[in-house]
């Protein structure tokens, strides 16, 4: 084994050598290099503000649900690894794909009954997409190739999920004009609990009815839009495009890569609406965040539509597709959260954010607060200062990570009341100085 780098070396070969996520190249903000991480905490290699540890108020990226370090997934992984780490899946089979399958369909909502494993999230967008398009080409209907969504969206880094992302202000601005045309809503009305809008309800009708011919399926982030701007949206705008794509003969796409496993209050997003999507997509929190997985699922109407054409395959496969590892760890995870009372613990950890950040309502600059499941979030009227912000927020000892004008955080389900208690202290004064 090498020598262990200082800090100090680290910092220096990350400037000079690693590419950050949405950073240039070298990076204008130094990274504080982690150490360790156990339960909800990030064990700093030096002190940065005075701390030497961080709550993690964002469970990197909301995929670490159950914390870092947990005895149950090391175990998984540490039993995988002995038996194999990686094999092919073309060809191939092993048990923990198949198990991890199984349960999938187990658990999300009827009729969905097919998986597809993908590497990450934006991957089983992708895989969603060609799913869509090539359904109605194996129906004899190659004209259904567009998208439909609504505006505030964020679905992935990838090509076609970057076309279905806001055009307009969002992160993908910049390949507008390279991308594939897609049909934009205007943004649901905000509010979870707000009385459903008639008019809006109205316009997402009309607009899938008039685009029916060539719409291959709506795709939207089902209750909360994620990176797109952390909006909540009444789940009534679910049913009305259940039934409008019914009527219409398009296929409906949940993504629900960062609001499936509990993070809103229910497993699934889509069962506050009480609907199913023909194909759905998760991941982040699949393996607890420890390796990348993600999966795509459909109905048996889309993989026999797929699987009966002129080109009866999805001609789909990344090299670690069903990677044993990931799917054992996934397993573990799924079966972790589900063998709790995750329920509780998610209305916990809502109860003490809509506490805690009551009094950022009253800070100059705040726009809104608004709390669901797990989800806290403190909208600014201006862009958030990210250096100030996150300085802030270390000092209070959380790691934090703003964008745009949120300050927001998704902790583990595993947060204790006295550091969800921090996490509201350190979002607030992330507030007042950003």
């Amino acid at each position: 084994m090498p020598d262990p780098l200082s800090p100090a070396e680290l910092r220096a070969l990350d400037r000079a050598h690693v590419w950050h996520p949405y950073g240039p190249m070298p990076g204008r903000q130094e990274p504080l290099v982690v150490e360790s991480a156990s339960g909800v905490r990030l064990r700093l290699a030096e002190p940065a503000h005075g701390q030497h540890e961080l709550v993690d108020g964002m469970s990197s990226w909301w995929s670490a649900v159950h914390g870092y370090n947990h005895p149950v997934l090391n175990e998984a992984a540490r039993g995988q690894l002995d038996r194999m780490s990686h094999v092919m899946f073309g060809g191939l089979t092993h048990e923990p794909a198949v198990r991890l399958a199984t349960r999938l369909v187990e658990i999300t909502p009827e009729p969905l009954r097919h998986v597809f494993l993908a590497d990450s999230g934006s991957v089983s967008v992708e895989v969603a997409v060609k799913m869509c398009l090539q359904y109605w080409r194996s129906a004899g209907r190659p004209a259904k190739q567009r998208l439909l969504t609504w505006r505030g969206g964020y679905h992935g880094d990838t090509w076609q999920p970057m076309s279905v992302c806001d055009p307009e202000g969002g992160m993908h601005e910049l390949w507008s004009g390279s991308l594939p045309r897609q049909v934009f809503a205007d943004a649901p009305p905000d509010g979870f609990d707000a009385e459903p809008d008639d008019a809006y309800a109205r316009h997402l009708r009309e607009l899938v009815a008039a685009h029916a011919d060539e719409l291959a399926a709506v795709i939207v982030e089902p209750v909360v839009q994620g990176a797109g701007g952390m909006r909540f949206h009444s789940p009534a705008y679910l049913r009305v495009l259940r039934e409008a794509c019914d009527a219409n003969d398009v296929l409906l796409v949940f993504d629900e890569i960062a609001t499936g496993f509990g993070r809103t209050g229910q497993l699934f997003a889509a069962g506050h609406a009480g609907v199913s999507p023909d194909v759905m997509c998760v991941g982040k929190a699949l393996t607890g965040g420890y390796l990348t997985l993600a999966a795509t699922l459909c109905t048996s109407r889309v993989a026999e539509g797929i699987s009966s054409g002129d080109v009866p395959v999805l001609a789909h496969g990344p090299t670690f597709m069903g990677n044993p590892l990931a799917a054992a760890v996934a397993c573990a995870s799924v079966d972790l959260l589900l063998g709790q009372d995750w329920e509780l613990e998610v209305k916990r950890i809502g109860t003490g954010l809509r506490q805690g950040l009551a009094e950022a309502a009253g800070l100059p600059g705040v726009r809104d607060v608004r709390v669901l499941g797990a989800i806290g979030v403190v909208q600014l009227d201006h862009d958030v200062d990210m250096e100030a912000a996150t300085r802030a927020a270390v000092r209070e000892g959380v790691w934090l990570r703003p964008f745009r004008d949120l300050v927001y955080t998704m902790p583990p389900y595993v947060t204790g009341d006295d550091d969800v208690a921090r996490i509201c202290r350190a979002v607030c004064a992330a507030a007042k100085e950003g």
